[in-house]
């Protein structure tokens, strides 16, 4: 195997805020970010996350001693707020020594403070300036922010307009903020640094690398992707989601609202069965994210789609039976790195852009 030279270190508040040597984050990606993916972004100086949302606890258990067993770095789990057992799972990554806690939702105060007094780094991923203040107040240590550009669940807003919007709204002394959606490379990089954010978030990016355990012809499917090759579709499961443009979401977008409410059902079901959750805590879990304000009904009943349609798209390989989550950085990737690779790249044309602009001034 050939050698990868190594650059520089960079630092900001954020790589020394979860004591890493690059402030380049492996976003948490159902299906997709398990131990092998999230040991290789750690061990290459970058921060790995594990999406334990498709995982039951005993799953999760198992793959955060992997990912120790892969490497002695500071790597993360990412939690939905919103699950019915997310107290256990936090105090399993309290119990295990995991440096950081990510979340898709905004954990409560409570969890927050429970994490922060044992020494866990808490990262919300946010999607507006207010909810960026919300959480900041509430002792989050520092944020995600993901504009419309960004695969999954996703917002409206471009990144260039949603990152300093969060920047302003926190100020100059606000914690940390970590740009995502639209990032493949090192210009993203410091174009992100030179707004005022102190690392970027990268998924589909991570995704598509050798070290990503999505199979190869998934993997090829994706990259054969232009940049106007993904849509934003309400009929995955009733929220917005960046997906690519395939067959299937084609057929989504054009059927009825009474078929995609059956097929929602019918996929929450094999959830279920895959899973061994019971029906009470699916209940439990719904009645939650109804409460939160953030679905209706409708939406909750169709969220039962998204875990098996990606799980067949990039867990079993069933492109024309599944969903492929993308950003629309997929029409810019056209090769499968080591994360190693990826990462070393990435910061050598940082630094490289980092001294042609410092010679303008």
């Amino acid at each position: 195997m050939t050698a990868v030279a190594r650059a520089a270190a960079l630092t900001t508040r954020f790589t020394d805020l979860v004591g890493i040597e690059y402030p380049i984050v492996q976003t948490g990606m159902g299906w997709v970010s398990g131990p092998s993916l999230t040991s290789a972004t750690s061990n290459a100086g970058g921060l790995g996350i594990l999406a334990s949302a498709t995982m039951t606890f005993t799953e999760l258990e198992a793959a955060i001693a992997k990912t120790k067993s892969l490497t002695d770095k500071p790597f993360g789990v990412n939690i939905r707020a919103d699950a019915t057992d997310a107290a256990e799972r936090i105090d399993l990554i309290i119990r295990e020594g995991v440096k950081v806690a990510s979340f898709a939702l905004a954990p409560k105060k409570d969890l927050i403070a429970k994490l922060k007094d044992h020494g866990v780094v808490v990262i919300p991923s946010i999607g507006a300036a207010k909810h960026a203040v919300k959480v900041a107040s509430w002792g989050a240590d520092a944020v995600i922010v993901q504009g419309g550009e960004g695969g999954g669940h996703t917002g409206p807003v471009a990144t260039t307009l949603l990152l300093p919007s969060v920047l302003d709204a926190l100020g100059d002394d606000g914690i940390p903020v970590v740009a995502a959606g639209g990032f493949f490379d090192g210009r993203g990089l410091v174009a992100a640094l030179a707004y005022g954010a102190e690392g970027i978030a990268m998924g589909t990016r991570f995704l598509l690398t050798s070290d990503s355990a999505v199979p190869d012809a998934v993997k090829q499917e994706y990259l054969a992707r232009g940049l106007g090759d993904t849509v934003v579709s309400l009929k995955v499961d009733g929220m917005p989601h960046r997906v690519l443009r395939t067959p299937l979401v084609e057929a989504l977008e054009n059927g009825s609202r009474i078929k995609s409410l059956y097929a929602a059902a019918r996929n929450a079901n094999e959830f279920k069965q895959l899973t061994g959750m019971k029906w009470t805590t699916m209940l439990r879990d719904g009645r939650t994210m109804r409460r939160s304000g953030e679905r209706t009904w409708e939406q909750v009943i169709m969220a039962g789609n998204t875990p098996m349609l990606l799980r067949a798209g990039l867990v079993e390989g069933n492109t024309a039976a599944g969903v492929l989550a993308s950003g629309q950085v997929v029409g810019l990737i056209d090769d499968l790195p080591s994360c190693n690779e990826l990462i070393q790249s990435i910061m050598m044309q940082a630094h490289a852009r980092l001294k042609v602009l410092g010679s303008l001034g």
